[in-house]
């Protein structure tokens, strides 16, 4: 419940994590049936950059900054330009001021028939987002705890679509309580993409929750991973992971294409890489 988004806005996990979600959703609309995503943990769902929060920790300077400040090469260039022709729309001056979470990410690249359903568990922070989407008839909020999301609201009736998921990892158990969730949503909804974000502090956490997942009869997994450094549960967050079940078959070799690119500019010291694995055959 003290975790705020806002302090962390843009940064070098938000780079992955939005990057991979534009891709996810660009494949959906290659097929004319609508399609409904989920975000479980949605924030407020735009940051201002200039507001105290974020200027406290400056942390999307080394994040979506940097990404912007570099030109990517074209093949880099056109993955990438999905998510960042929205924040060009969202900052016509050039100045770059406004940050799209997840949810505004995603309600900027529906279409006219695609829906979206966001739950957040803060008050004043489900107040924000719900005042921020009130009167939009394609985006649903409900205050609600992101967990229980997953096991009340699947399948959806559009029955196409993907879950974005990810926790602020401030208590011990979240990856298990991550990975029971999902578990519980992929037995309702087995045809639906889940994109699971989680910080790469404990490799061994992340690990179990792979396991369980293969245990219970998941399949079709794809793991990415983009560091900037080398970090450990006692620094702080120099990479972080993405967990991709049922992705789209063209995402690992487009992550294999950009995910060195962002490694290189977003690079901070040794221990910088990435990887792209397939953790569980189709």
């Amino acid at each position: 419940m003290n975790y705020r988004h806002a302090y962390h806005a843009g940064n070098i996990g938000d780079v992955l994590k939005h990057a991979v979600l534009a891709r996810l959703i660009v494949y959906l609309q290659r097929k004319d049936k609508p399609f409904r995503i989920f975000d479980t943990h949605a924030g407020i769902g735009l940051y201002d950059l200039t507001s105290e929060e974020t200027q406290k920790t400056g942390e999307w300077q080394q994040g979506i900054a940097k990404v912007l400040a570099n030109k990517a090469p074209e093949p880099v260039a056109a993955l990438l330009a999905p998510w960042l022709n929205v924040l060009s729309d969202m900052n016509p001056d050039a100045d770059l001021r406004y940050y799209p979470g997840s949810p505004m990410l995603a309600r900027k690249l529906l279409r006219k028939i695609d829906r979206l359903t966001l739950t957040e568990l803060h008050p004043a922070d489900f107040k924000t987002l719900s005042d921020r989407f009130e009167g939009d008839h394609q985006v649903k909020t409900i205050h609600l705890d992101g967990w229980l999301a997953l096991g009340s609201f699947l399948p959806p009736k559009e029955k196409r679509g993907l879950a974005i998921i990810d926790p602020a990892f401030e208590v011990t158990d979240e990856f298990e309580r991550m990975g029971k969730a999902v578990i519980t949503g992929y037995r309702k909804w087995s045809t639906g993409i889940y994109a699971l974000w989680y910080p790469l502090k404990d490799r061994r956490a992340a690990a179990r929750m792979h396991r369980s997942f293969e245990e219970a009869g998941i399949r079709d997994m794809l793991a990415l991973e983009l560091n900037v450094g080398q970090s450990g549960p006692d620094t702080v967050m120099l990479g972080s992971g993405m967990t991709i079940i049922n992705s789209p078959f063209v995402l690992e070799d487009e992550m294999k294409t950009l995910l060195p690119w962002l490694s290189d500019c977003l690079r901070q010291g040794p221990g910088a890489g990435w990887k792209v694995e397939r953790i569980i055959a189709e």
